[in-house]
C-alpha cells in the first residue's frame, strides 16, 4: 500500500511555464506587470488561464461578480472540495509576483498532486477547485477584495456590481465587457488555501523560507470628501482662497501624525487623491481621499478613527473648506485558521523548509474568506521585502520551495479526507 504521507514535490517546471506565461499580460519596460481589474490585459491573462485549466479537464466556472474557478473532482460527487488560489489583477505598473504566484501555484500543486496519485496508486479522497478572485487589489475598483467579499457574503452582490472607476465605468458594465459577468453558482469548498510572495522583508532577514501568517490586522479604509471653492490661481487673493487639496494636505498630515503617535501598532496612508477639476492654475473645490488606518487592536484601530473625526473640523477650518467622511470599509483583526498554521509548519518540517511565523499587515481574499470556511496564507520570502512595484522578486527556488509546501498541505489534508483536525493532528 502506497505511503500517502511521503514527500512530493511540486512540478517546478510546470510553475515555472505558468508564471512565465502570466507574466507576459500587461508586461511592461521595467520588468512588472500593469494589469489592474477588468482592464484588457486582465481579461487577456483569465482568457489564457481559463484555456489552461479547460485542458486539463477542470470544469471551468465563472460566477456573477467575476470570480473564475476551475474544479477537478478527483474524488468523484460528494466528496470534500479543498479550494487553492489568489488573484491575477495587478497594481498599476505592479510586480509580477503578487498573487499571480498564489493562482498558477494553485493549479501547479494540484496538477502535482494529481500525477503523485497516479504514479503511486494512491486514491483522492477530495475533490479540487482552483480560484482566481477577481478585484483583490482595489486598484481600479474600490474596496479591494471585492470579488472574494462576495464570496464570503461579506459584500452583496449589488454592492459590488455598483463599485466605479475613476471614469465611471462600473464594475457590471466592465464584467459584460470583458466576458467576465458569469452566471454560474461559486463552488462550495470546505477550506481554503492561499500561498503568497511576503511582501516583506522578515523571511529574507531571518534567512528563513516559509512563513504561515497567524494573524491578520485590522483595517479602516475611509473615504473623505474635501470641499473648498474653485478659483483662478492668479489673481484670487491668498486670504479669500478656499482650497481644497490644501485642506486635504493638512488632513494627510494628521493622519501620518496618527501612527507616528502610536508606533509599531498602527500604520496609516492616504495613497489616492481624486482632485477636481486638476487644473494646473485652479484653486481645487473638491478632493476626495482614500485614507486607510491598520492595527493589529481593534483598540487602536477605535482610538485612530476617533482621533481622525475628532481632528478633521479644525483641519478644514485651517483651509477654509469642509471635509467629511463619506464611507468607512471596516475589515476586522482576527487569526487564522490555527490547524491550517500547522499543516504549514508540518509540510515545511517534512521538506526540510527553515519556517518562522508572521503577521499579515496588508489584506489578502483569505482575510474575508475566512469569514465563511476555514482559511489560510502563507508566504515565501520577497527580495528586499519589495510589493506592488515593478522590481518585486523572488526566486523560482523560492517559488518552488513554497509549491512543495503546498503539494504536502493538499497531500496531508487529502489523506484525512478533507477532515482538518485529523490532518493536522497526523504525526507523520
Amino acid at each position: 500500500m502506497p505511503d500517502t504521507l511521503s514527500p512530493a514535490g511540486i512540478d517546478a517546471g510546470l510553475l515555472n511555464a505558468l508564471m512565465t506565461k502570466v507574466s507576459e499580460f500587461g508586461a511592461t519596460p521595467m520588468g512588472g506587470v500593469d494589469r489592474p481589474a477588468l482592464t484588457d490585459a486582465h481579461a487577456a491573462a483569465r482568457n489564457w488561464f481559463r484555456s489552461e485549466m479547460e485542458t486539463r479537464g477542470y470544469q471551468v466556472k465563472v460566477d456573477a461578480i467575476g470570480n473564475l474557478f476551475g474544479q477537478i473532482d478527483l474524488a468523484g460527487p460528494g466528496a470534500p472540495l479543498i479550494m487553492v488560489g489568489s488573484h491575477i489583477d495587478s497594481q498599476p505598473l505592479g510586480g509580477r509576483f503578487d498573487g499571480a504566484y498564489g493562482v498558477m501555484a494553485a493549479l501547479a500543486a494540484i496538477e502535482s498532486f494529481r500525477a503523485w496519485c497516479e504514479a503511486t496508486g494512491t486514491k483522492p479522497q477530495c475533490n479540487y477547485a482552483v480560484a482566481d478572485w477577481m478585484n483583490e487589489e482595489g486598484a481600479r475598483f474600490t474596496p479591494s477584495l471585492l470579488g472574494s467579499s462576495v464570496f464570503s457574503g461579506e459584500y452583496t452582490l449589488d454592492f459590488a456590481l455598483s463599485r466605479q472607476d475613476r471614469d465611471g465605468k462600473s464594475v457590471a458594465d466592465e464584467l459584460k465587457r470583458t466576458g467576465y459577468a458569469g452566471t454560474d453558482t461559486a463552488p462550495e469548498p470546505t477550506a481554503y488555501l492561499e500561498i503568497h510572495i511576503e511582501g516583506g522583508p522578515e523571511l529574507e532577514k531571518a534567512g528563513k523560507t516559509i512563513a504561515p501568517f497567524l494573524r491578520h490586522w485590522g483595517a479602516l479604509k475611509v473615504k473623505i470628501e474635501v470641499t473648498g471653492e474653485q478659483a483662478h490661481t492668479g489673481p484670487t487673493a491668498m486670504e479669500l482662497r478656499k482650497d481644497a487639496l490644501l485642506g486635504a494636505a493638512y488632513i494627510m498630515a494628521e493622519v501620518r501624525h496618527l501612527a507616528d503617535t502610536a508606533p509599531d501598532t498602527l500604520y496609516t496612508s492616504v495613497a489616492r487623491l481624486d482632485i477636481s477639476p486638476n487644473s494646473a492654475n485652479i484653486v481645487p473645490e473638491k478632493v476626495i481621499m482614500f485614507a486607510e488606518l491598520r492595527s493589529p487592536e481593534q483598540a487602536m484601530l477605535d482610538w485612530s478613527e476617533a482621533g481622525l473625526k475628532a481632528a478633521l473640523p479644525g483641519l478644514a477650518a485651517k483651509a477654509k473648506v469642509e471635509a467629511e467622511i463619506v464611507s468607512i470599509d471596516r475589515r476586522p483583526a482576527g487569526r487564522f485558521d490555527p490547524r491550517l498554521v500547522r499543516l504549514v509548519e508540518m509540510a515545511s518540517d517534512e521538506n526540510g523548509y527553515s519556517r518562522m511565523e508572521l503577521d499579515t499587515v496588508g489584506g489578502h481574499d483569505a482575510v474575508t474568506i475566512q469569514r465563511r470556511i476555514p482559511s489560510i496564507v502563507f508566504v515565501v520570502p520577497s527580495v528586499d521585502g519589495v510589493i506592488h512595484r515593478y522590481n518585486e522578486y523572488t526566486s523560482p527556488e523560492d517559488l518552488a520551495k513554497g509549491g512543495d509546501v503546498l503539494v504536502g498541505m493538499i497531500r496531508r489534508i487529502d489523506a484525512a479526507g478533507g477532515d482538518l483536525d485529523r490532518a493536522a493532528a497526523a504525526n507523520t
